[in-house]
This record gives structure tokens, sequence and C-alpha cells, in this order.
């Protein structure tokens, strides 16, 4: 980030903006690359993939695949997603975010979630068996780990540790390899996981559960009674969105323990959400034309009056811990 003028990003509860799809499909999950967004749909035909370059205008990609696409994520240069349908393809890799290959998953079963941590792709299904987990150093060729069964939904990396969750399990691994069971505090479905600040963050159907190392857990309560569908990390904020609500699908907090309920967000079933340069991007499900909302970047390559985060940044005090929250009309 260049020095120079100061960089302010304001609230996210409000100054969402909604943005205009290539295709109206489920789209349940986005990732981004230096430089592109990759959203990819549960429901479509064999154009269940978009790219943005900037969160803002988006394109329509190919899979050559109808498969539901549950996940995707980003690691040592190569987009990685995984679909909970298909025939021996049930993962796709790009090393750009246009082209698509199908590879073989380790068995087809409903693959729920993906992410990349430590040289290492892993994810996890929802099935009723031992074999709930899959790794892959290259995203390509993939194997099948042995872990306690259970309907996981979410997988994250951080902290050195891959961390999977389902209502009342959590499995750590340090290596993707050997995973070990711990159990979780609530018993309201758990739909995703993030990791920052040193912090695991889990979200689901009006709940909200920490841990420090993946081993210990803390119920927390969510911000709303919604059904908390994605979560992410950005700019000093956990921000989590919602697939139901009235006005109200985002949530927000700086420390992942004390949140509080954004108004004025756009209407739609919001499945998905990431965070890079300023800018979050969420992806959605119901509103025709218009799956994305953005909020964030002010200044260069942003929209100046647009609401973020509710954090001024100063690029030459980046290093400066007290945080002003103020919002502007």
């Amino acid at each position: 980030m260049p020095y120079g003028r100061p960089k302010i990003l304001l609230d996210t509860s409000t100054g969402w903006t909604l943005r205009a799809t290539p295709a109206d499909n489920f789209w349940i999950a986005v990732t981004h690359s230096p430089g592109l967004f990759v959203a990819v749909s549960v429901v479509g035909d064999a154009n269940d993939i978009m790219t943005s370059p900037d969160g803002i205008v988006w394109t329509l990609r190919a899979s050559g695949s109808a498969n539901q696409w549950n996940s995707v994520t980003y690691g040592n240069n190569l987009f990685v997603a995984v679909a909970q349908s298909g025939i021996g393809n049930r993962v796709m890799t790009s090393p750009d975010g246009v082209v698509w290959t199908l590879r073989a998953s380790a068995a087809d079963v409903q693959w729920m979630s993906v992410t990349y941590g430590n040289g290492l792709f892993a994810a996890v299904a929802r099935i009723a068996g031992a074999n709930s987990i899959m790794t892959s150093p290259d995203g390509i060729v993939w194997t099948l780990r042995a872990a306690a069964n259970g309907d996981y939904q979410g997988i994250t990396f951080g902290n050195n540790l891959f961390v999977a969750i389902v209502t009342g399990t959590a499995l750590i691994s340090s290596d993707g390899i050997t995973w070990a069971t711990h159990a979780t505090p609530g018993v309201n479905t758990i739909l995703a996981i993030t990791f920052a600040k040193g912090l695991f963050v889990a979200v689901g159907a009006d709940i909200v559960l920490t841990s420090p190392d993946g081993v210990v857990w803390t119920l927390r309560a969510a911000a709303g009674p919604n059904q908390w569908e994605s979560v992410t990390f950005g700019n000093g904020l956990f921000v989590a969105v919602a697939s139901n609500g009235i006005g109200d699908r985002i949530m927000t907090s700086p420390d992942g323990i004390n949140w509080t309920l954004g108004a004025g967000v756009p209407a739609d079933n919001w499945l998905g959400i990431t965070f890079t340069d300023g800018l979050f991007v969420a992806v959605g499900s119901a509103a025709p034309g218009t799956h994305v909302m953005t909020s964030g970047r002010i200044g260069s390559g942003g929209e100046p009056g647009k609401a973020s985060n509710g954090i001024f940044m100063l690029p030459f005090l980046a290093s400066l811990t007290t945080q002003i929250m103020r919002r502007f009309p």
C-alpha cells in the first residue's frame, strides 16, 4: 500500500452495494488470488464459475461439468474447487480462474469445503463414514484420510493447524494426515470457519464458536438468530453473512467474541464472503441479476463515499493498534 493520503474505510453495517452477475446461479462460495475473485455455484449448468478482477464486473466461466460446486480456495498459484455431485470428477483446478480442468476426487462423496495451508490442500465431506477428509499436495492427486465421521461443512488453516468443524466436534491436524477429535459446545448447526488474530471463529445457525487452538472452544452469542453461512476477516473485522433476516444479514466483530448486526444490507441469500485489498465481496442466490455485493476500498480503484468497515486506516501508521470507530452518513 503506497504512503500518502490517508485511506479511510468506513462502516460495514451500511454502504453495501449490489453488483450485477452474469447468471442467476446459486453462488455459494467466493475466494481470491492476487488480482482475481472467483465464485462457484452449487446449482447451474456447466457455466457455474464467475470471475472478477475488482469484485464489481463479473464474467461467466465454464467448468465443463454441471456438478454442484460447494467451495473454492486458492493456494500455491492454483484455484481448487470441490463438489457434492459428479462421477469421478468432484474436483476442478485452474491456474488463472478462466480455464478449468476436472480432477478425480479421492471418493465420490459430498465434498463441502476446501482450504489450503502449509503446502497442502484439504477438503471435508458430509459422509456417514470414517473417510471424510481428503488431501492433496498439488490439487490434482487426492488421498483419503481417516477421521471421525460427521456432517462437516467447513475447514480452515491457521496457527499451523487444519481445523474442520461440525456440530459438537472439531477435528484438528498439523499435517492433514493424522486428525484428532475435540468436543465443541452448542447444538446448532455449524456452517463455516475462519482463522485470524490468533483465533478460530466458526458460525452457523444462530451460533458463534471461538477457539485459540482448535481444542478448547467457547460458545459466543451471535448478533442475531440468522443462519450465518460464511465468515471472513479483513481490516480488523470479522464479518459474517447470512441467508435469512430482514435487512440485517451481516454481523461484524473486532475480536470474534462480541458481534454487532449490520443494517441496510441488500436482501439476498448471502452464502459466501471473502476479503482482499480493502474490499469485502459477498455472493448469494436470491436477487435476480445481482448476486454479489461489495463494501470497501475507498480511494484508489474504489468508490468515494461508499461505506466499508468501521475503521480509519492510515497507511503511514499501519502498525497503530488503536482503531477509531465512527460512522459517517
